[in-house]
């Protein structure tokens, strides 16, 4: 059995589905004689709704997935070096991206046919905060077999980017030839391969925000006409009943008079036979 694709299978399942299928699993592994694989599935936690909803986001987008990691490792050497040009390029892109990724992740559950809150869209948003800040986490996090929000064993230092000086330069000594060029220091070729990340980051999340927007203005129209057509005919259901109404009434009218001259014609009929009856002679008189 490919007890690792089995694995992978369970987690894509959505929480309420997970016990039953993994409870068959091991049983069918246990089945076929494997009983180390039929050990190993049963032992499988079940993953919250937040984990779950993450671990969407991981299968559906690898390439994000590895760009989001690489931010990760870019805020953690600046966190580090106290870069603070850095820091506060890569702190504001630390929260597009996160909410960008977060609001993903809603919609991919939601088109699994799974409804999720804002506070589980929170929650997704601290296991991603978890994958950028350790190391460990996001290793986790990128498995796609969360089981839960991982706790973090590091934070970020509690650094104000806007109080941390990017190092000043020293001015070359004075020489009697001019240097010769050298190549550029590591750390800033890591800057700039971080800066063109971020750039990159940033046109991917306006691009997932201009693409939900778009979704979001699409359902408001959709239920807009669909409130229309309601109201449509529940205008027509209710001119419908109001005339129904007014025919019964005007029958029921019709027939009050109908009946108002049934009982006059039958009160006039009985004064007749009662005339009639008064002025006759009685049977066998004479």
């Amino acid at each position: 059995m490919d007890v690792e694709e089995i694995i992978d299978t369970l987690y894509a399942l959505p929480p309420a589905r997970f016990t039953a299928a993994r409870d068959e699993a091991a049983a069918r592994a246990k089945r076929a004689g494997d009983q180390a694989a039929g050990k190993l599935i049963a032992g499988l936690r079940r993953p919250t709704l937040a984990a779950w909803t993450s671990n969407t986001l991981v299968r559906a987008k690898p390439d994000e997935v590895e760009q989001f990691r690489q931010l990760g490792e870019a805020l953690r050497a600046a966190h580090r070096s106290l870069d603070g040009e850095q820091l506060r390029d890569l702190s504001h892109q630390q929260h597009v991206v996160i909410g960008a990724l977060a609001r993903e992740a809603l919609r991919l559950a939601e088109e699994a046919g799974t409804a999720v809150s804002e506070a589980v869209v929170r929650e997704v948003e601290q296991i991603l905060y978890a994958a950028l800040a350790d190391p460990e986490a996001a290793e986790a996090w990128a498995s796609g077999r969360l089981t839960k929000a991982p706790v973090l064993s590091t934070e970020f230092p509690g650094v104000d980017p806007d109080a941390v000086p990017t190092a000043p330069t020293a001015p070359p000594a004075p020489s009697a030839s001019p240097p010769e060029p050298t190549a550029p220091p590591e750390p800033r070729v890591t800057a700039a391969r971080a800066a063109a990340q971020d750039a990159q980051w940033a046109a991917v999340a306006r691009e997932d925000e201009l693409r939900l927007a778009e979704e979001a203005r699409q359902r408001a129209v959709g239920q807009a006409a669909a409130a229309d057509a309601e109201l449509e005919r529940a205008t027509a259901a209710r001119d419908h009943a109001y005339a129904a109404v007014a025919e019964t009434e005007e029958r029921h009218r019709e027939a009050d008079r109908a009946a108002g001259k049934a009982r006059r014609a039958a009160e006039t009929a009985a004064r007749r036979l009662r005339t009639l009856t008064a002025g006759a002679p009685e049977d066998g008189a004479g």
